[in-house]
């Protein structure tokens, strides 16, 4: 059964005449996760087919938590792209309770990293080394704010006690809105934000905060996850939330709006690792992210803003130059593979097998 049937993912507001054909700026995936190993050869080649750049998630294990760790994984990732390909993996610092603000601003001046992920000290895959105490960590964010550094922000409380579909709530009213406060000078990102009152922060405070937003989020609701069995593949962190959230994030992203921009938060794992009894987290949507962005803005009759969400607003919020090349997409109806083999394994493609509305026809480097 495909995720059409699982859910009705039409237009929330009347459609416009749309073109059958969308040129743009080539984008970005500001949020990407690809592993390591026979992994990142596996799923590397399908973020460097649609994406000129990616800002690459720091969660391997042990976590990329210096500058020499990770000038050698982006060395690892140039060496995995596809013959031709010129992907750029924009790379990034794991913050620990130890992290040195000195060690920060020499990774930063050398052109190593972009920008450091903040996780919640267990919140998601591979953040049991994260932070402990955000305030704690005070004098790194100070740093970070003094010489223009990204903070990217995993939001979810890591509280037991806390519902998991209540997490993003409550760190955003304990924990981002008195960080935004302390250091309003710090460009923080809004990690795959996936409510509604989310978004509303973000705005608020859209002089130094942006959100990205991801593929699934904009398809599936929490309703999907459990449509006609547990479905451990549509199992991510945060976890899809209520279908008011899902339309809130479709009309966010369609909006036009330049705190807004892609992060596809491709996150792999091995079938073995999804289909069992405590499954990981995460949805592998690096196959099918622009077929799927375009399908929504499509459906929502804002064709004429998918390059500003996709190509201009994230590049304009870290400041770095929006790509020369282009890449266009056609209505025309095309699949990709149910999986992805890697080693013995596999990794389920979202949408993977489904017939898609769009396709990509050509990329101009």
């Amino acid at each position: 059964m495909t995720l059409d049937r699982l859910f009705d993912s039409g237009a929330t507001r009347p459609a416009k005449a749309q073109a059958d054909r969308i040129t743009i700026k080539r984008p970005d995936d500001w949020h990407v996760h690809l592993r390591d190993g026979d992994m990142l050869r596996s799923v590397l080649p399908f973020t460097a087919a649609q994406f000129a750049r990616g800002i690459i998630m720091p969660n391997l294990v042990p976590p990329v938590t210096t500058s020499a760790m990770a000038a050698a994984y982006r060395e690892r990732i140039l060496a995995a792209r596809p013959d031709g390909s010129d992907f750029t993996p924009l790379m990034t610092c794991y913050l620990t309770d130890t992290t040195s603000a000195d060690d920060i601003e020499r990774g930063y001046r050398d052109g190593i990293w972009v920008a450091a992920k903040l996780y919640p000290a267990g919140a998601t895959t591979n953040a049991h080394f994260g932070v402990t105490s955000i305030a704690g960590l005070a004098p790194v964010l100070q740093r970070m704010e003094k010489i223009g550094m990204k903070l990217l922000v995993h939001g979810e409380a890591t509280d037991p006690a806390v519902d998991i579909f209540d997490r993003e709530a409550d760190f955003m009213e304990k924990e981002l809105l008195p960080l935004l406060k302390r250091h309003p000078g710090l460009k923080v990102v809004v990690e795959h934000a996936t409510t509604a009152e989310t978004l509303d922060i973000v705005r608020a405070h859209k002089d130094h905060a942006a959100a990205t937003l991801t593929p699934h989020h904009l398809i599936i609701n929490r309703t999907s996850i459990f449509q006609g069995g547990l479905r451990p593949h549509l199992y991510c962190l945060p976890v899809a939330k209520r279908e008011r959230h899902r339309l809130a994030l479709r009309a966010a992203a369609t909006s036009g709006d330049p705190c807004f921009f892609i992060g596809t938060d491709t996150a792999p794992h091995t079938r073995s690792n999804k289909e069992r009894e405590c499954c990981s987290a995460g949805v592998f949507g690096g196959a099918t992210a622009l077929q799927t962005y375009v399908q929504v803005f499509d459906e929502e009759g804002a064709l004429d803003r998918f390059e500003a969400f996709a190509s201009l607003n994230g590049a304009r919020f870290y400041g770095l130059p929006v790509n020369t090349g282009t890449i266009t997409l056609q209505r025309r109806a095309g699949t990709m593979p149910p999986a992805v083999s890697v080693g013995d394994d596999e990794v389920v493609v979202f949408r993977g097998g489904e017939t898609l509305p769009w396709s990509i026809e050509a990329v101009q480097p």
